[in-house]
């Protein structure tokens, strides 16, 4: 499932498989939310809303059957920064 980057609020990116209707958001906390039945339409009008979170609490949030997850990688809090702002440039990793 290839994932989109997403802006805004606490959302960090979603991906959508059309075969089984599943949209897979993930949070800058690295929560996942998996929501079931969600007809193709829904995932083109999230990737194309000027304010995605917004779209999420409005229209999606409540409206489908979820499933919680931790995303993969580190659940830390510099984990949570560089996902919000991006590694720290002057950082290297040796």
């Amino acid at each position: 499932m290839e994932r989109r980057p997403l802006r805004g609020g606490r959302l960090k990116a979603a991906g959508y498989d059309a075969r089984e209707q599943r949209l897979e958001i993930d949070f800058v906390d690295g929560e996942r939310r998996i929501f079931e039945a969600v007809p193709p339409e829904v995932w083109r009008r999230l990737l194309a809303a000027p304010n995605p979170a917004s779209f999420y609490a409005d229209r999606i949030e409540e409206e489908y059957a979820v499933t919680r997850a931790r995303t993969e990688g580190r659940d830390d809090a510099r984990s949570r920064l560089d996902s919000l702002f991006g590694p720290d440039p002057g950082k290297t990793d040796a």
